[in-house]
């Protein structure tokens, strides 16, 4: 009995003694090395706090005072100690910059790409780096970095104008193209883009004038756009597409600003005088007047195109209104004296008859009223009446009729002046 319960005893001490072992071999011995690490890491924390607020502070002083030399010596151990954590895009910002000033364009690259790993999309980053590439000479990894720019801001027009140069530069026109159109869709009005992109169509031997028709064909009741057409096509003389078009617009009910209509009813005039449709100018011009009948000039414009078609009548009466609208203004005397004075020129005998030299006295008398109004472009015809010996005066008054003189005035009575109705009147010294 006694021999079992040893026995027993020393079986239970050994699995317990076996037990322990495991137990003890399979929990991992203490580890240093976390412990090391650790330790050192709260050192170099330890040490950023001191630090850091000193390199910053050093290399911000060193970049206003424009010592470059410690400006990139200083940001360099920013960045190596770790210091530039949240401020990443000044850092690398100005640590470029100072290259860029020390002439060393590659270091600023080095930094910039440094930067761009921390800050992928910064856009003063690539910015910089784009200009680094620009005084590097690199035009190719310039294009790469516009085109990620005009990525982050696809709005802003200055990248895409750089981008524009850079692809006119190494032969690239297809991409020129697609970059001038979008800087055209947001700023519609850029004469500088309208002109490059003539250019670069010219270039690879396309019609510049297509550009500006498939803008309208894209959106025809854009009125930017259609005007932009239509200044092309007047200017290589496509009076009549040019007609078409503003026509149209100015037909449609959409085109509800005063201001916009107006403009392309002057436009439409312009249109047709210089297709030599005058009837169809002076048409446009009075719809233009109807809509601003205190514009005396658009009076003016109708005065001159029916003094073309020699429409004199028509013409006294349109100059009749310039008068009335703007009294003070010389020119509108000026535009009357020369409706007599064309008359006088289209009428007049090889040797001037006493009508004749009745209407070339209106002429003059409206020349000089111009002149007191100090307006003076008709001073070279007013010469010419004066030193022709063609004006109404006093040897003309002297030779009528005495029953005619008792009157004190007369008038024109020929067919070709059968319009006017003004008179010379006797004067003082007569």
């Amino acid at each position: 009995m006694n021999f079992h319960k040893q026995l027993f005893t020393a079986l239970f001490t050994v699995t317990i003694v076996v037990a322990l072992f495991h137990s003890s071999s399979c929990a991992p011995p203490p580890s240093t090395t976390e412990s090391e690490d650790a330790i050192a890491q709260s050192r170099l924390d330890s040490l950023r706090k001191i630090r850091c607020p000193r390199l910053l502070s050093s290399a911000a002083e060193y970049y206003k005072n424009k010592d470059w030399e410690n400006t990139v010596r200083v940001y360099k151990e920013v960045v190596d100690l770790g210091c530039d954590r949240g401020q990443e895009e000044e850092v690398f910002q100005y640590w470029a910059v100072g290259y860029e000033y020390l002439g060393k364009f590659d270091s600023s690259e080095y930094v910039l790409l440094q930067g761009l790993k921390r800050l992928p999309d910064n856009l003063f980053l690539h910015q910089r780096l784009a200009y680094a590439y620009k005084r590097l000479g690199d035009k190719e990894k310039e294009i790469r970095e516009y085109e990620r720019i005009i990525e982050l801001i696809p709005d802003d027009t200055e990248p895409l104008k750089r981008l524009s140069e850079l692809y006119y530069t190494v032969g690239r026109y297809e991409d020129q193209i697609y970059i001038l159109e979008k800087i055209l869709e947001i700023e519609p009005n850029n004469l500088n883009a309208q002109g490059d992109l003539v250019t670069v169509f010219e270039k690879i031997g396309k019609d510049p004038l297509d550009i500006f028709r498939k803008r309208v064909e894209d959106d025809p009741g854009n009125v930017s756009f259609v005007l932009d057409l239509c200044d092309k096509l007047m200017n290589v003389g496509e009076y009549h597409e040019a007609i078409k078009h503003l026509s149209r617009i100015a037909r449609s009910t959409t085109t509800s600003s005063p201001v916009t209509i107006k403009l392309v009813l002057k436009k439409l005039s312009q249109a047709y005088y210089k297709n030599d449709q005058l009837e169809e100018a002076v048409g446009a011009y009075i719809q233009l007047f109807e809509r601003d009948p205190r514009d005396f000039r658009t009076a003016l414009e109708i005065v001159k195109i029916d003094l073309d078609i020699l429409r004199f009548n028509d013409a006294l009466q349109w100059a009749n209104k310039t008068i009335r609208i703007a009294p003070d203004n010389g020119e509108t005397y000026g535009i009357k004296g020369l409706v007599y004075y064309k008359a006088f020129q289209e009428c007049r005998k090889d040797y001037p008859s006493i009508d004749d030299k009745i209407v070339a006295a209106l002429a003059h008398q409206y020349f000089l009223k111009a002149e007191e109004k100090k307006y003076r472009s008709m001073m070279r015809n007013r010469k010419w009446l004066e030193n022709n010996d063609v004006i109404f005066g006093k040897s003309e008054w002297f030779m009528l009729d005495d029953e005619l003189k008792r009157g004190g005035k007369i008038s024109v009575s020929g067919d070709c002046y059968s319009w006017v109705k003004e008179g010379i009147s006797k004067q003082s010294d007569w």
